[in-house]
């Protein structure tokens, strides 16, 4: 039978190899690497190697986690009940902490049965998109946007619309861009406030219109609150179901530990939307992931019922660090960095540097610059490619003052040389 031969059902099988356009089905072939990991990766592969690497890519708290969180973890450890699987939704004290710190920090009153605990809020953004976006629909991404949002539309069969504004809007969509991007198959608008990868964040007045527009048009929301106690200079940044509670029926609410309470690693995050929406979610991790560690969970219900001290001190940190970086950014030639309002990014321009020669090489996009960088001056940043168009740089500043203050001096130092 030449290079086939019969299996044990007496079906004929081929021999061949599998071509590889084949091997990976192309819905996950489509998915691209996260940038911002991708990013944090190759500067600790190369600080291992003994370079003196600089990193502003990793979005995430340089901070441990506070030490009573940790000594809950430890505690639930030993006690035999967190070594068994527990319900899929979420331990039943974490869910009623949920609810009670939602009302307390948002003012929005929900029931524990509107809410499931996730693996981190990327599955929580994964599941809120597989919940409700049918293959075709249309999802409005406000960019710049985080870089795992379009993956995710995607994965779910949905199509990413991208609806950009750039710096001079401080990088926040109008309700006219929304308006004008909305076509019959939009179904969808993420939304994110307190920002990443900007760090702007919307006002209440402009939370209203948004709200309002979405509502007027059958729109779901998938609001994005990870940031939500990372603000600065008085910003607030209120929840949308609490200004426009008619809203309420058509909201995702997308939460976690992670950024508040520097629990990156901890992996717990969760979805907050009605009842049948998180029902379905839930069915969804059953199969998926089943529930998330007790011992994290456990770690989670004391971050969430004890106070906000240090949360406070690691914000006044941020803060410090936010005001630094601002103004070390544009001092360097071709550099425009908006003040950003919250959480702990900033997003200059870097278009009056592309096309000019920098140690001989000449970048056209902010890509190309980044790996300049890199190369060069052994700074690690990441393109405005990850988060929509090119001509942007995202530097986390969830670093030390004196690794800011370098980084950036070897990055001007860099950009100076190459005007003069």
């Amino acid at each position: 039978m030449g290079n086939r031969e019969q299996d044990q059902y007496g079906r004929i099988a081929s021999m061949s190899t599998t071509p590889a356009s084949n091997r990976i089905s192309r819905r996950i072939a489509a998915i691209a690497e996260s940038a911002t990991l991708a990013v944090d990766a190759k500067a600790k592969a190369l600080k291992a190697a003994g370079r003196p690497v600089i990193g502003f890519g990793a979005g995430e708290p340089d901070f441990p986690t506070p030490s009573y969180i940790v000594d809950a973890a430890i505690a639930a450890a030993s006690v035999a009940s967190n070594h068994r699987y527990t319900p899929t939704s979420g331990l039943p004290e974490l869910r009623d902490a949920i609810v009670k710190k939602t009302l307390r920090d948002s003012n929005y009153e929900i029931t524990a049965d509107q809410v499931l605990v996730t693996n981190g809020g990327k599955q929580a953004v994964y599941q809120a998109f597989a919940t409700i976006v049918e293959d075709g629909d249309e999802v409005l991404l406000p960019a710049p946007y985080w870089t795992t949002y379009p993956e995710c539309v995607k994965l779910a069969g949905g199509i990413p619309v991208e609806v950009f504004a750039d710096e001079a809007q401080n990088y926040l969509v109008s309700v006219e861009q929304l308006e004008a991007a909305r076509t019959p198959e939009t179904k969808v608008l993420l939304f994110c406030s307190p920002s990443n990868p900007t760090g702007s964040v919307y006002s209440t007045e402009q939370v209203k219109a948004i709200g309002e527009w979405a509502l007027k048009n059958n729109i779901w929301i998938i609001s994005d609150e990870i940031y939500e106690h990372l603000l600065y200079d008085g910003a607030v940044a209120p929840s949308l179901p609490v200004v426009v509670p008619a809203l309420a029926d058509h909201v995702i609410i997308l939460n976690g530990v992670a950024k508040t309470y520097a629990m990156t690693g901890w992996r717990v995050g969760w979805m907050i939307g009605p009842k049948d929406v998180i029902k379905a979610a839930t069915n969804l991790q059953s199969h998926l992931s089943s529930n998330v560690s007790n011992i994290s969970q456990r770690a989670a219900i004391a971050a969430l019922v004890g106070d906000l001290s240090a949360v406070h001190a690691m914000g006044e940190a941020f803060n410090r660090r936010r005001k630094l970086i601002v103004g070390l950014l544009n001092e360097i030639p071709g550099f425009t960095c908006p003040t950003p309002q919250g959480a702990f990014y900033v997003y200059p321009s870097i278009k009056g540097v592309l096309g000019k020669s920098i140690r001989g090489k000449v970048p056209t996009t902010s890509a190309e610059l980044a790996n300049i960088i890199l190369e060069e001056v052994e700074v690690a940043v990441v393109p405005g490619e990850a988060f929509g168009p090119s001509g942007y740089l995202r530097f986390s500043y969830a670093l030390g003052d004196e690794d800011i203050v370098e980084g950036i001096g070897r990055i001007k130092r860099l950009i100076e040389e190459s005007a003069d």
